[in-house]
């Protein structure tokens, strides 16, 4: 399985032409939060965009952490307007999995929301998690504003550091602002907290064993977080 040939991410010319609308209805809020899914949210909400494999596990993961205001599942960082699943699944949108993650930065900070992303997938196989194989898997973060990028390139130079510590590789997740990859486009209903609606559905995310150490005063260790937070 992993030695499969991964296709070559596509340009502007050669993506998948997509569509001007949406071809299917987005739920109007969050099955788990409760929360508005595309907004409007409360004023100093910011959003930030994390992308670790499929976004099933990576969705639940953020969704639990304290001061997560919604989540949502969708593609991100590719040419495809409009993209469905099974074109982002062909590697040929440009796309990754992508989860949105609107916050209350007077709850939870960056960096706390980056300590659950680098220590819950591995941060160093390119266009692989497990065994899902291709270029829509790919690890990226996409920041939304400058304290953002300032606690993303933090957290990575430090969980690198974490890394060589016991030669685990080098980081090849995607780091660039939301701006600079295209808008971010929300994925079909039933991917929407898939996990909450399918307990025991597919993931492929947990502990890899190491820690972020940098920006998380008093945040208490993933595991200890998730049994708090809504299923």
């Amino acid at each position: 399985m992993f030695g499969r040939q991964v296709k070559p991410m596509p340009t502007a010319q050669t993506a998948l032409a997509g569509r001007a609308e949406r071809p299917f209805v987005v739920p109007a809020r969050h099955e788990v939060l409760g929360t508005p899914l595309e907004g409007p949210w409360p004023a100093g909400t910011e959003v930030l965009y994390v992308a670790m494999g499929c976004f099933w596990g990576a969705e639940r993961i953020m969704w639990r952490l304290p001061g997560v205001v919604t989540t949502a599942a969708g593609y991100l960082g590719g040419f495809t307007p409009n993209p469905t699943y099974e074109e982002t699944c062909t590697g040929q949108t440009g796309h990754t999995e992508s989860v949105l993650v609107a916050y209350d930065p007077a709850r939870i900070s960056p960096a706390e929301i980056l300590k659950a992303f680098w220590e819950n997938h591995d941060p160093t196989t390119a266009n692989r998690q497990g065994n899902d194989v291709g270029t829509q898997y790919r690890s990226a973060i996409y920041w939304t504003t400058p304290e953002q990028e300032a606690a993303v390139r933090a957290t990575a130079a430090a969980f690198q550091g974490e890394l060589d510590k016991v030669r685990a590789g080098t980081i090849s997740t995607q780091l660039a602002p939301a701006a600079e990859v295209g808008p971010f486009w929300y994925a079909e209903d039933y991917h929407q907290q898939y996990l909450h609606k399918n307990p025991g559905g597919y993931c492929n995310h947990g502990p890899n064993g190491l820690t972020c150490p940098i920006g998380i005063a008093n945040l208490p260790a993933q595991q200890d977080i998730l049994p708090g937070r809504p299923e």
